[in-house]
């Protein structure tokens, strides 16, 4: 009996899904080092990306990245929020270069993979958690090589929240960026119709999916003086986050009809 009853133990479906997880454990990491098993993901990620572009026309109302009301703000700082951002590549146009902010984590790197397929430049670091002052070597070294882009005359995309920080809450690094380059942040949120939250993830990871409707709405462009102090720095904090919120309920509100 006693047999018996570890057999079945051993069979059942829990047992059969931890014998995945570990199957798949195993085998993860020698797929996370594959240059072509990244690569082929990414390419999916990207043909995914364009499906929902193309598949998902935009609603009246929505702005445009290129000429018009925003030709005199560029080249500017455009801030997205965490787990909001992926749609950028697929709806950003190619009249003017585009330079993204990727973190330099691993999970990243697919992230950085898919944006080259779309003819975009990334630049590895992060933005800095709780004051300007306290960026690491490599976020300090990105904020750099975006100035320089900038200087150059190309747009640049930043996320402004921190990465596992509290969400929908601008750091200051982008503040920095922009007070360093004299140019302005352009808050804007892109979405769809047709989507699924992640209630789970950290910062409601946004997965937009095709055949709806898309909008994009860049929100009150925010200036940082080259002379800001750390409380004027704040204030400028605040502005990103009030903006950036604004413009992502806007873009729901025009994508559901509630406008």
């Amino acid at each position: 009996m006693e047999h018996e009853a570890v057999k079945r133990a051993a069979t059942s479906p829990a047992a059969r899904r931890g014998g995945t997880r570990n199957l798949w454990r195993r085998i993860r990491e020698p797929l996370a080092q594959s240059g072509f098993v990244k690569n082929f993901i990414a390419s999916l990620f990207a043909w995914f990306v364009r499906l929902i572009r193309i598949t998902s026309p935009l609603v009246e109302g929505s702005a445009k990245f290129a000429g018009g009301a925003y030709a005199h703000l560029q080249p500017g700082i455009i801030a997205l929020w965490h787990g909001q951002h992926l749609l950028t590549p697929a709806f950003y146009p190619k009249e003017r270069p585009l330079v993204a902010m990727v973190s330099r984590s691993a999970d990243a790197e697919l992230n950085a993979l898919m944006l080259e397929k779309f003819g975009i430049e990334a630049v590895r670091g992060s933005g800095g958690r709780d004051n300007s002052r306290h960026l690491d070597k490599g976020g300090a070294k990105a904020l750099i090589a975006l100035k320089k882009s900038l200087v150059a005359g190309k747009n640049v995309a930043m996320i402004a929240d921190i990465p596992h920080g509290t969400p929908r809450d601008a750091g200051l690094g982008i503040v920095l960026l922009a007070k360093l380059s004299g140019r302005p942040i352009l808050p804007t949120a892109i979405t769809t119709s047709r989507r699924k939250v992640l209630e789970k993830s950290w910062d409601k990871t946004t997965i937009n999916l095709p055949f709806g409707r898309s909008a994009i709405v860049i929100g009150t462009p925010v200036y940082v003086p080259a002379d800001a102090d750390d409380a004027e720095m704040e204030r400028k904090r605040q502005e990103v986050t009030a903006s950036l919120n604004a413009a992502t309920e806007e873009a729901y509100g025009l994508v559901d009809g509630h406008k």
